[in-house]
């Protein structure tokens, strides 16, 4: 408040000079005369005494702002130059925070793209064994080979005997898993390369024999046989056998022996693929 006086005191001395100097031109005994006059002709001596003590009072106002002024002014200047730092640091700060955002992105993008290359590797791969799996059941399926059949399927037939061998017809069939066996021809005919299991069983009634072998492409390979003077006859016998594309395995009856079948399927012929080979 005090400075606020003086400055107010100051600015209107400053005023009133100018102004006297734009109107008439005073110098300065005329504008001190002239003030003296007025003073004396508007004022009576009490105002001297109050103007004095104005003007004193004025003078102290003035000492004792103007210290105070030059005091705020440095505080402010002190206030705004820490301003200034912490502006400078918060500056910084966020310069470095959008660097931290910069390379968080750019992070991030490439964990994006190396989860999208993962996804499209895995998405290959699950393709690939989708085809594979397909690939492999279709070729399992081509390898699943096997079939069972008895001679017949009426009450009672016997077969035999001859002097001479025969190819054997079971035309009972059970089973026929890659139709590589032919029921009217009696023929199993291999459709892959691999290892077979063939097996035979023959049943009849003594006293004439009863025996069958298993031929593979014209040559005998092995034989199930039984004789007895009375009661029933069974034999039983089994191969594997490795067979090329295109071999042919059959049952041929065994010269004058003779074998029977009925609705019991009693006399068989059996084989499957037991593994395929390259």
């Amino acid at each position: 408040m005090k400075a606020l006086v003086c400055i107010l005191l100051l600015l209107e001395t400053f005023v009133f000079v100018v102004q006297q100097q734009v109107d008439g031109g005073l110098n300065e005994n005329e504008i001190s005369q002239q003030i003296s006059s007025e003073d004396g002709r508007q004022n009576p001596p009490q105002t001297d005494t109050l103007r004095a003590e104005a003007s004193t009072d004025s003078q102290q106002y003035c000492n004792l702002g103007i210290p105070d002024i030059h005091a705020a002014l440095r505080e402010l200047t002190a206030t705004v130059t820490e301003q200034k730092g912490n502006i400078r640091e918060l500056t910084a700060t966020v310069t470095e925070q959008k660097e931290n955002n910069r390379a968080l992105e750019t992070q991030l993008r490439e964990q994006q793209t190396f989860i999208l290359e993962e996804l499209n590797k895995k998405n290959e791969e699950i393709s690939n064994l989708t085809l594979s799996q397909v690939e492999l059941r279709k070729e399992n399926r081509d390898r699943e080979i096997a079939f069972s059949a008895s001679l017949t399927q009426s009450n009672s037939e016997y077969i035999g005997p001859f002097s001479t061998e025969i190819t054997l017809t079971y035309r009972n069939v059970f089973t026929n898993i890659g139709n590589a066996y032919n029921p009217i021809t009696g023929v199993f005919t291999a459709p892959l390369k691999g290892a077979y299991m063939f097996r035979i069983s023959v049943f009849s009634h003594a006293p004439t024999a009863s025996g069958a072998s298993i031929y593979k492409n014209g040559e005998k390979v092995v034989i199930a046989y039984d004789n007895r003077p009375q009661n029933e006859l069974n034999a039983s016998n089994g191969v594997v056998l490795i067979l090329e594309v295109g071999d042919v395995v059959y049952v041929r009856l065994w010269p004058n022996s003779r074998i029977h079948d009925s609705y019991n399927n009693h006399s068989t012929f059996s084989g499957f693929l037991l593994f395929p080979l390259r």
